[in-house]
């Protein structure tokens, strides 16, 4: 299976010690890296504001591909 291309972004964030503290915690809980528990933590907080963009469907993209 070919791997999807990756289109992250890199930012800076200024962010307090206790709040990275407390993040590098809950990362180390979930097996996670400190990155990988931002993504998550941001990820689901959109979700749950149902800010996410729907994801498209194959069927979706295949009507991109037929010629009209």
């Amino acid at each position: 299976m070919p791997k999807k291309e990756s289109k992250n972004k890199s930012f800076i964030l200024r962010i307090d010690s206790d709040t990275m503290d407390a993040i590098e915690a809950w990362a180390a809980d979930e097996f996670r890296s400190t990155n990988g528990q931002l993504q998550w933590i941001i990820t689901e907080a959109l979700r749950k504001a149902r800010r996410l963009p729907k994801k498209r469907t194959s069927e979706d993209k295949s009507k991109e591909e037929e010629p009209e």
